[in-house]
């Protein structure tokens, strides 16, 4: 080496970690890179991660606070926030309350909004208002994961995941009495309770919350889940729907529509017209379905992971729901943006590249993107109603839950 400079080979990536050891950033993966060996260079770093300017991380900041003052004035006396679906939007406003650096229980919103989720407890382990199970539960499993020295929190957050364990479609019978085995289009997945054909939202939304409570994936709720996330991807990999969906890896919504129609997969998207025609995958669930493999710790050599992977670089937008038609592509947009957040985030990276040889820094574009869609009163909202989006505290807390994971 000569004055402190040093090669490094084109099909290496740079790995910087801070001092502390905390934070790190993957700073490039090619379009092409994940499919050759990689040889990774590690450079210790001060600070936080590198890979994010300080402009808009100062911004993200600045609209991080003011949506959570905009939450602050909607909390409702007792606890809640939007409570009509249960407990879940409150826990997301916890959760990501609980992120920010002092914010803590003992905040007057949190600790009345904790008081909230927990008396939701059921004694099987569920966390819900008698519906909504598996989403209710999950979300809120992640944010009692974030509590500290409460015993009451810490046995909420294990009967939680049992209970979501038990939810998952495995050995069940489904509704019409076929008992689900690995060969059942239901194995492996979520639905919004103990009947409901599952789906993969559900599904990613019960791995979330094992995430974040410390359930290893090694744990065989991640690896039944697999085998129901996989189903939904058009890939070859897909061992029962490869000819059904459009094989761009991508995802779809479910592998059934409903009870009456199982082994039917359904996706939000839409056929793709003409001859042999498919279904269409779409980016919200395909991000989903991204972050359920990272988090299931899949190697990024598998073809899955791939699939998906080019997917993201082929279709990177954050204007839209990519994939969803014209007329609907704000359906789903903020939930969308909060699961890219998780997801790119959970992937380490920091530029997506796109065939043509372009990259973009994702999380930069993420924080530019959402600051300039917060309202003057520190909250967003969509213009499309779908999937609850209409409501401003879940739209907020999805929007600040992307934030955070841009801004780490």
């Amino acid at each position: 080496m000569d004055g402190g400079a040093f090669f490094i080979p084109f099909n290496c990536f740079l790995l910087f970690v801070n001092s502390e050891g905390a934070g790190r950033r993957i700073i490039d993966w090619g379009y092409d890179m994940i499919r050759f060996p990689v040889f990774v260079v590690v450079l210790a770093v001060a600070g936080t991660a590198f890979g994010l300017d300080a402009e808009p991380q100062a911004k993200a900041h600045d609209a991080i606070e003011r949506g959570i003052a905009y939450l602050r004035k909607q909390q409702a006396e007792d606890g809640s926030w939007s409570p009509r679906p249960g407990p879940a939007i409150t826990a997301m406003a916890v959760a990501v309350m609980l992120d920010q650096p002092g914010i803590g229980t003992g905040d007057p919103e949190v600790a009345g909004a904790l008081g909230y989720i927990l008396r939701h407890r059921k004694p099987d382990g569920g966390i819900h208002g008698g519906f909504l199970q598996n989403y209710n539960t999950a979300i809120c499993l992640s944010a009692l994961s974030r509590v500290r020295g409460r015993a009451d929190a810490a046995e909420a957050v294990a009967e939680a995941q049992g209970f979501l364990r038990g939810l998952q479609w495995h050995g069940q019978k489904d509704p019409n009495g076929r008992v689900v085995d690995p060969n059942h289009p239901y194995f492996g997945g979520a639905g919004y309770g103990s009947h409901g054909r599952p789906d993969l939202s559900n599904t990613q939304v019960m791995l979330q919350g094992l995430h974040d409570s410390g359930v290893s994936s090694d744990d065989p709720a991640y690896r039944r889940a697999l085998v129901f996330i996989s189903r939904c991807q058009g890939t070859a990999e897909n061992d029962m729907f490869a000819d059904r969906i459009e094989p761009d890896g991508g995802f779809i919504y479910a592998t059934s529509t409903d009870k009456d129609h199982v082994g039917t997969p359904e996706t939000k998207a839409g056929p793709i017209a003409g001859p042999g025609s498919r279904l269409r995958t779409y980016g919200s669930m395909t991000y989903a379905g991204f972050k359920s493999y990272v988090y299931a710790d899949l190697d990024r050599d598998d073809a899955r992971v791939v699939d998906a992977y080019r997917w993201i670089c082929r279709h990177y937008t954050l204007d839209r729901n990519p994939g969803l038609p014209e007329q609907r592509k704000l359906e789903g947009y903020y939930y969308y943006l909060m699961t890219v957040g998780r997801a790119l985030d959970a992937w380490g990276a920091t530029f997506v590249h796109r065939p043509d040889g372009t990259r973009r820094d994702w999380a930069n574009d993420l924080i530019e993107t959402l600051v300039g869609l917060q309202r003057p009163d520190g909250s967003w909202v969509n213009e499309s109603s779908r999937w609850m989006e209409k409501d401003p505290n879940l739209v907020t807390c999805y929007a600040l839950i992307a934030l955070t994971h841009a801004a780490r």
